[in-house]
């Protein structure tokens, strides 16, 4: 009796101790903690211009029509697929069917003709109402099924449907969207702490596959320092877009964490107030595009890290002009030219704010500047003062900003734009792309467009903005380029 007892022990024992004697397995993590250089104004994407609320809304609270992808193409999104009339005037788009917005609105044409309608009113406040500019009416074919038609051919239409600012939003909640965003997609606001941490959940009902994680905290950290001490703390898990290039090798080097450096949109210029003397007089602003060696910018500011640009476009889009070498660095040149506009012992506020690239490139461009005999008064202001003082008042001299809208150029053509410039021959040229849909004709107009900003040296075009990302080795599914600036989060997760 005891030696079959014995026997009918043996192979449970051991089998308890095998149990005992194997790894146990964790279960990966289904939350996020994501740094913010910026924190956003509010959280509407059709009421406000700034990157931050995109970074934090597109793809995750609201979706389009269309959505740009990791790898910059136009695919599907709340519309299933479309068609399109032979001579590009009118889109009928097929809706998803189920889809609802988080309050538990249905979405359905009603929502599409509402969104686009918005967008396009006389009393729309969004930030790109140029986009829906070609609309002549959208009309409801039936509750999955909705016809645009436009006043002409536009062959960016789709691409412009997927833009932030082209989201679809519930005439129930869309007047809070700027403190309480209700959208269509996988996550859902949760709370936004000011300052501090804004806060999305999983939508359970989404009508696509639901999102892995189950929450995810966007951390607002603009002191580059506490960036690197909460990636290393373990605070920050991950930081999309990371504030200080000088870190990336220590990152390298820590196999806990990956570091994946891509492009943006992102054209880093300094933008000068073209409507204000002397900066009226093209010959002061070529002085000043011919004192600035964006090299030295790049190495200064960036580590290195950027790829110099000679007009409003990034390298990696279609079209792209390289006319870096029309204003190469020629201090001497820019003397002359001073002198020739009768400028002289020329005073200047350049306007500072937050990002690195802004702070530590406006302290070279000053000393740059200084040679040729121009003061520069360096002026730091915070991301809300910029918005309003710049980009609305257009009460500056000089500023630096990155531009991470894609293939933007048609902002040189609004009149009341920040630059304050003016030229009908642009506009034309800007006019005609739009009614554009022969991809051969676009590139040339592209073209065309990049010639006429360098040769009129609007601006100071300086390099683009790379996206310098640093995250927990174990995520996967972040972005490694930016087509957009966002943080699409639909397929990020844990590994173990």
């Amino acid at each position: 009796m005891t030696k079959l007892l014995f026997l009918r022990l043996v192979p449970a024992l051991a089998a308890v101790l095998f149990s005992i004697s194997q790894p146990v397995m964790a279960t990966p993590r289904t939350d996020l903690n994501i740094g913010l250089r910026l924190e956003p104004p509010h959280l509407d994407p059709t009421a406000g211009a700034a990157a931050a609320i995109g970074e934090v809304g597109y793809a995750n609270i609201f979706e389009g029509l269309t959505r740009i992808d990791h790898t910059g193409k136009v695919i599907p999104a709340l519309a299933a697929r479309w068609d399109i009339s032979d001579e590009g005037k009118t889109y009928v788009f097929h809706l998803r069917t189920g889809a609802k917005f988080h309050d538990g609105t249905p979405f359905s044409a009603e929502s599409v003709k509402y969104s686009l309608d918005r967008a396009r009113g006389e009393s729309s406040v969004n930030p790109q109402k140029i986009l829906f500019e070609a609309i002549e009416s959208v009309d409801i074919v039936d509750p999955a099924s909705v016809k645009v038609t436009l006043k002409h051919a536009t062959g960016s239409f789709l691409f412009n449907l997927a833009w932030p600012a082209a989201v679809m939003v519930s005439s129930t909640s869309a007047d809070k969207n700027k403190t309480d965003p209700v959208g269509t997609g996988p996550f859902k606001f949760a709370s936004w702490v000011k300052g501090s941490t804004i806060e999305l959940v999983r939508n359970e009902n989404y009508w696509a596959t639901p999102a892995k994680l189950d929450k995810v905290s966007f951390k607002v950290v603009s002191d580059p320092t506490a960036a690197y001490a909460g990636l290393l703390a373990g605070d920050i898990d991950a930081f999309p877009n990371y504030p200080a290039p000088e870190n990336l090798d220590q990152f390298r080097a820590d196999k806990r964490f990956s570091v994946v450096v891509g492009n943006t949109e992102g054209k880093t210029i300094m933008a000068i107030n073209n409507g204000k003397k002397p900066f009226d007089d093209i010959r002061v602003r070529q002085a000043l595009a011919f004192a600035i060696d964006r090299k030295a910018i790049i190495d200064g500011a960036m580590y290195g890290i950027g790829q110099p640009i000679g007009s409003h476009y990034a390298p990696t889009d279609p079209g792209y002009v390289d006319l870096t070498a029309q204003y190469a660095y020629d201090p001497y040149h820019s003397k002359a030219l001073l002198r020739e506009a009768g400028v002289s012992d020329l005073k200047v506020r350049l306007v500072l704010p937050p990002p690195e690239y802004a702070r530590r490139g406006g302290e070279i461009i000053a000393q740059q500047l200084k040679a040729i005999g121009v003061t520069v008064e360096l002026v730091p202001v915070e991301w809300a003062q910029w918005l309003s003082d710049v980009f609305k008042a257009k009460n500056y001299d000089l500023t630096i900003i990155s531009h991470v809208e894609p293939m933007d150029l048609d902002i040189y053509a609004r009149d009341d734009y920040y630059f304050d410039y003016h030229n009908p021959t642009y506009k034309a040229v800007i006019a005609e792309l739009a009614a554009t849909s022969d991809e051969t004709k676009r590139l040339e107009l592209i073209g065309q467009a990049q010639k006429i900003l360098t040769d009129d040296s609007v601006n100071v075009f300086l390099f683009l903005l790379p996206k310098s990302g640093v995250w927990n080795a174990k995520l996967k599914g972040l972005w490694e380029n930016a087509p957009l600036p966002v943080n699409d989060l639909t397929e990020v997760e844990w590994t173990e």
